[in-house]
């Protein structure tokens, strides 16, 4: 990618050819533009903003351009000044010319008049009037000869602005006359991000004023436009448009504040910094663009810088905060009048923008500190600090956790009373005196601790207790509820046994006269009328204490034709029983036997004769679960 700038006359009769080059530009010239640090050899080739400033003659006029690295990872920005004397010597210079594939400067003659140059009187007087009265060889160089050999150097062969990790967008520039008279140009420039930098060009480099956000989510600006009726520039982005003043004066609230700016637009009248364009008389007025350093007096005084006391113990570290409102001023300290030279742990002192730490504090350290902000050689104090360092108090005795020996002065020899005149001296012990107990702030904490590990306690054993019953409770639930479960069991292996040696010849007792004999699986049951007909598995009989409970009652089904039934009875119930493998039958009980069919007797003579001849069959242990 090459950034690159074209020449064209568009209304100096500029409307193609006659035969070559129709409808096409016939001055059309192209030169390389240039921005690059040349110690490093880093060109910056993507241009993304211009904005001319125009002088007293064309020739005198200059441009400003932001470009930006083509790496796409990496943001940096860098603002050229071109003067368009400097773009007309290149466009008036050799030319260039493809030979071999590769491009070389043109060393050969050049036509008259000379190719891309614009119809002026010097062409008329050859009767020339527009770019068809050109001859077909000055167009055919022109065509074959479109780059010039020359490239575009900025002014000064360097930026005069160079950002790092950020990308410009936009740029504009107001020309503005200082207190010293000299012209400044002011410079705002957009970044991707919504900020706006205010920045004045001061002799071959760029100041920059102060840094403004002017939205809250980030967005690129898309463009900017001077009012000067309004004082004022009105900044676009994707959200909407903000209008910004061209200057903040009433921002800086001292002289050396106002000084420091170095901006054109503002002066300090002794009172509040304002606008020199509102005075009249300017001659009260401080301001000094080009050093930042000259007008105010007594600016090293204390007599506006906030003091403080600190006390602290020998062995700690404190933290003398320090504000700089100034991205260009440095912190400096002094101790008592004398300026720190060593900054570090090995010197027992770090510094930031958060202020000054002093490490592990000495008595030696202690004394009067100064903060001074230096910018453009001035030091400026901040904050005045005065550290006074305690020593560390011995610790008491009966604070040492290691047991030492009682002096000889706790034990002493008295004479005891004795029942007879025989006994002699006898040696005891004295008990020692109490500990000393701290009195004070220290005895009330030392209680309250002694109170609340009390209080700790008492809640663990609370817990404790409640977990202990509940647990209990638990066991005692499952206890029960085992044993429970070991006497049914019990009971129900013990029935099953008996069960077992009873006779397995079952009895029919009574059938329902309303049975129609049909079977539709293994278990079935009806009811009609309060009456239901049971059928019972063969491997749980009932007895008579307990009566098993009944099935749900089920709706009666249809009746059959009567071709189905045989002797006003259904003969499928004999026919099915004699075809089932088992050898068990169910029992078949009904609750109603006043109501018994005519027809039972034949049914039940068929039935015992079946049973007859299998009475002295040997049934199986266990029955088949398919036997009804």
């Amino acid at each position: 990618i090459l950034s690159q700038l074209l020449f064209v006359c568009h209304s100096q009769g500029d409307i193609g050819g006659q035969r070559t080059l129709q409808r096409k530009w016939t001055s059309f010239l192209k030169a390389r533009l240039v921005c690059a640090i040349p110690d490093y050899e880093l060109h910056f080739n993507v241009l993304r903003s211009v904005f001319v400033v125009e002088g007293s003659s064309g020739h005198d006029s200059v441009f400003y351009g932001v470009f930006g690295l083509e790496w796409r990872n990496v943001k940096m920005s860098a603002v050229c000044q071109y003067s368009l004397r400097d773009v007309q010597t290149a466009f008036d210079g050799p030319y260039m010319e493809l030979q071999d594939t590769k491009w070389r400067e043109y060393t050969g003659k050049v036509p008259e008049p000379r190719p891309g140059s614009c119809i002026t009187d010097q062409h008329r007087a050859l009767l020339i009037n527009s770019s068809r009265d050109l001859p077909d060889n000055v167009l055919n160089f022109a065509r074959r000869h479109a780059l010039m050999s020359r490239q575009i150097q900025p002014v000064g062969g360097r930026p005069v602005l160079l950002q790092r990790s950020t990308d410009y967008t936009k740029i504009v520039v107001k020309q503005v006359v200082g207190l010293d008279g000299h012209v400044y140009d002011m410079l705002y420039i957009g970044t991707d991000e919504g900020w706006l930098h205010r920045a004045v060009k001061i002799r071959d480099r760029v100041h920059i004023i102060e840094e403004l956000q002017l939205f809250r989510k980030k967005q690129p600006i898309n463009n900017m436009v001077i009012s000067q009726k309004q004082n004022s520039i009105f900044v676009s982005a994707a959200t909407g448009v903000v209008q910004v003043p061209l200057s903040s004066c009433e921002r800086y609230t001292s002289c050396y504040d106002c000084v420091f700016a170095r901006d054109p637009l503002c002066g300090w009248d002794g009172r509040v910094c304002a606008e020199i364009a509102a005075y009249a008389n300017r001659y009260n007025l401080v301001q000094d663009v080009q050093m930042g350093s000259r007008g105010c007096t007594n600016i090293t005084s204390d007599g506006f810088v906030m003091h403080r006391t600190r006390s602290v113990m020998a062995g700690d570290d404190v933290l003398l905060q320090c504000e700089i409102r100034s991205n260009l001023a440095t912190p400096h300290w002094t101790l008592n009048g004398q300026k720190l030279l060593g900054y570090g742990v090995d010197f027992g002192y770090r510094t930031g923008t958060d202020g000054l730490l002093i490490i592990g504090t000495q008595n030696q350290q202690s004394g009067h500190y100064r903060c001074y902000a230096v910018e453009n050689g001035v030091w400026v104090p901040i904050r005045s600090y005065v550290v006074w360092v305690q020593p560390v108090p011995p610790p008491a005795s009966h604070s040492s956790g290691i047991p030492t020996a009682l002096p000889e002065s706790f034990f002493t020899t008295t004479t005891a009373p004795t029942l007879s005149p025989s006994s002699g001296p006898v040696k005891q012990l004295l008990s020692p005196p109490p500990g000393l107990l701290p009195s004070g702030p220290e005895l009330q904490n030392y209680r309250h601790m002694e109170a609340m590990y009390i209080s700790l306690v008492a809640v663990l054993g609370g817990l404790c207790l409640v977990l202990t019953v509940v647990l209990l409770y638990v066991s005692f639930c499952a206890h029960n509820s085992s044993n429970a479960r070991k006497y049914s069991q019990q009971a129900l292996s013990i029935t099953m046994a008996a069960e077992r040696k009873r006779s397995s010849h079952f009895e029919l007792k009574t059938i329902s006269s309303h049975c129609n004999g049909r079977t539709e699986g293994r278990s079935r049951a009806m009811s009609r009328d309060g009456e239901f007909l049971q059928i019972v598995p063969a491997d749980i009989l009932t007895t008579s204490s307990k009566e098993p409970p009944p099935a749900p009652p089920l709706p009666m089904p249809p009746p059959l034709p009567a071709s189905e039934y045989a002797n006003g009875l259904s003969a499928t119930l004999p026919s099915v029983l004699r075809k089932m493998n088992g050898n068990s039958y169910v029992l078949l009980r009904q609750t109603d036997t006043e109501m018994t069919s005519p027809l039972y007797h034949s049914f039940t003579e068929e039935l015992n004769r079946i049973l007859e001849k299998r009475k002295h069959t040997q049934l199986d242990i266990q029955p088949d679960e398919s036997s009804v």
